[in-house]
């Protein structure tokens, strides 16, 4: 019979677990942050674009792509409604910190149908031309994170004509750009199709090519 040794086993254990943490919290991460920063340096870093608005050759906007932002304005593409909170979280110096988030309000409920019902009149009234057309359900919802920088393709044709209207430009160019900043899904089959707001207004201000 084989005798039971607490130390060795103890030492075994220990042995394993410091093998496992150098090859899941060093070489694993490492390997993961080295091909990151070698092969996708631009989504590994968040996604900023730099904009050099003035033309000064100093960078004087960033931009994050994957953080929906609130466009309100005629000339401007408009994204999913957002919920943001300045009134929570300081940073160490006092400032207030943007969160967002969902709502958390059941669809079933009467503060949620007078929202949605809401934000349906603002924009039936900044697209006066669309009549009585449906309205493509992400312009007046928010989405789960707060944030999503995406709207679909329908959303985006629904804003067409009022583009086009106050920006100078016609309903093909508009369409050109948005065609640009259309993402199809991944292997064609996984996702929907989406539009980047963010990346149309900088293509309509002519900050980004």
């Amino acid at each position: 019979m084989k005798h039971f040794s607490i130390g060795k086993t103890l030492g075994r254990t220990a042995g394993f677990f410091a093998i496992m943490t150098l090859i899941t919290g060093v070489v694993y991460t490492g390997a993961c942050l080295g091909i990151g920063q070698i092969f996708f340096p631009y989504q590994a870093n968040g996604s900023i674009i730099e904009v050099d608005a003035d033309g000064d050759g100093a960078n004087d906007s960033r931009y994050c792509m994957l953080l929906g932002q609130q466009f309100e304005d005629a000339g401007h593409m408009w994204g999913r409604p957002t919920n943001y909170n300045l009134s929570t979280f300081t940073d160490d110096e006092g400032n207030p910190v943007a969160w967002a988030g969902a709502s958390n309000l059941t669809p079933a409920g009467e503060e949620f149908e007078q929202l949605v019902a809401e934000r349906v009149e603002k924009i039936k009234q900044a697209h006066p031309e669309r009549g009585d057309k449906p309205i493509p359900s992400d312009l007046v919802t928010v989405s789960g994170s707060g944030l999503d920088p995406d709207i679909s393709p329908a959303a985006a044709e629904y804003q067409v004509e009022r583009l086009a209207k106050n920006t100078g430009k016609s309903t093909s160019e508009i369409r050109d750009i948005i065609d640009a900043c259309t993402e199809q899904p991944v292997f064609g089959v996984l996702g929907d199709a989406r539009v980047n707001v963010l990346k149309v207004n900088l293509m309509l201000d002519g900050v980004l090519s």
